[in-house]
């Protein structure tokens, strides 16, 4: 059960530095005040923007969720190994991690839009081309930019609200847009799955680039949401100071580390699961789709659950505990039961642990960095993929069902310790 606040509200936001921010002490950001009032009281506008930041959010999941189910296929293709074709999730997140650290001070710079309108259009250019690739080396290297591309859709569904909200108004966009992209690692296994057994893993591709079209034809109805008064000067590189003033804000970096190991233990999961249940349990790619999309449902609802915590760290804290004791039991089932239904089991209250932690790193986080929304988001983005990047190929060394419960075990003791530094911090929201 949620946890009563018997504490006093937080003081007001601190910038990456740690004095008042000036968003409630200066006039400089009078006229970013402004805007998001003015896009706040536009209900029909909040609509389009929860639907098309679920719509960016959800191609950061697409990216690597919709070709997991034809994995096995593509060793076949390719006539390569299993932690070789794992490595295109790794380059997909690596492409991820950088370009978030370059698109997020440049939005600081130049705004939001032109910043999506790039990433977008470098993710059809890089899908498009990985149909064509001759070699599983040449595919991983598309899916590099693949990778690349999707970073701007996914940071900035966090930054636009970051830019526009604060306190429990972000906490409760952010779990909203959260729970419902849940849709999006439900249904993208499920359409990958369907779409690789009809058209083969390459047809997953092609649907991905028509998705991205579609987003790319749908932005110029977004607003601008960082105006010029509040943008950075000078060159991107510039940042790099505010990138050590933001690793030196310890509340920011735990709830970061909180996010990056917990999303590294979801990455290990889509990594290892379509050799789990296609090869080791001989399902079909559809089938393979349904249930991990059915399993993301759990998820979701996780998600929305943290929002009756009264201090969104404590949705941390029971989430850890909750995912710890699943993952335990987990990991005995991989390495000596071998039932399927226990493995599904299992994962399911793992999922729902994970929409717990998510809700409450991802808001969190973006609260105390939210003065710099693009670097802080990037690193937000940065810290999970390449913690991913190397979980995702450990699983399929050796025995894979061996080598997921050892990483499964070494995440999940990580979320632990990160989850208790969380609740040592002050209160976390204006209330």
């Amino acid at each position: 059960m949620p946890q009563a606040d018997n504490t006093n509200p937080s003081p007001a936001p601190q910038n990456v530095s740690g004095s008042t921010s000036p968003a409630t002490a200066g006039q400089d950001t009078a006229p970013q005040s402004k805007l998001s009032l003015k896009l706040q009281s536009a209900k029909g506008y909040y609509t389009f923007l929860v639907c098309y930041l679920v719509l960016l959010s959800a191609l950061g999941s697409f990216v690597n969720d919709m070709y997991t189910p034809a994995l096995p296929a593509m060793c076949r293709f390719f006539g390569c190994s299993v932690p070789l074709a794992q490595m295109g999730l790794t380059m997909g997140m690596i492409g991820l991690a950088v370009g978030q650290f370059l698109m997020g001070p440049i939005s600081d710079r130049y705004g939001r839009r032109p910043v999506l309108a790039f990433s977008i259009a470098l993710f059809i250019a890089a899908a498009v081309a990985s149909v064509f690739s001759p070699s599983i080396h040449v595919f991983n290297i598309c899916r590099f930019f693949q990778g690349a591309g999707a970073a701007g859709g996914y940071f900035l569904a966090r930054t636009i609200p970051a830019d526009i909200y604060s306190g429990r108004p972000l906490a409760k966009l952010m779990a909203l847009i959260g729970a419902i992209n849940g849709i999006a690692p439900a249904s993208a296994p499920v359409i990958g799955g369907v779409t690789a057994d009809a058209y083969g893993w390459k047809g997953v591709f092609v649907l991905l680039a028509i998705f991205a079209a579609i987003i790319l034809v749908m932005s110029p109805v977004l607003k601008e949401s960082l105006v010029p008064a509040r943008r950075a000067t000078g060159d991107w590189w510039n940042a790099i100071p505010t990138y050590l003033k933001l690793l030196r804000n310890r509340p920011f970096m735990i709830h970061v580390s909180l996010k990056s190991v917990s999303l590294g233990l979801l990455f290990a999961y889509i990594s290892a699961s379509p050799f789990i249940l296609e090869t080791h349990y001989g399902m079909s790619q559809t089938h393979y789709g349904l249930l991990i999309g059915f399993n993301a449902l759990f998820m979701a609802a996780g998600s929305m659950i943290a929002l009756k915590f009264k201090l969104l760290k404590n949705a941390a804290k029971a989430g850890a505990w909750i995912l710890a004791a699943a993952t335990a039991g987990e990991a005995a089932a991989l390495w000596f039961v071998h039932s399927l239904w226990l493995f599904e089991i299992l994962m399911i209250i793992m999922l729902f642990a994970l929409g717990l932690i998510f809700t409450a790193a991802n808001t969190l986080a973006m609260n105390e960095g939210r003065e710099k929304a693009g670097e802080a988001s990037a690193i937000l983005g940065i810290g999970g993929y390449v913690v991913g990047a190397v979980a995702s190929p450990l699983v399929g060394l050796g025995d894979i069902l061996h080598s997921t419960a050892i990483v499964f075990i070494i995440t999940a003791l990580l979320v632990l310790i990160f989850a208790r530094a969380s609740t040592l911090l002050p209160p976390d929201l204006n209330k």
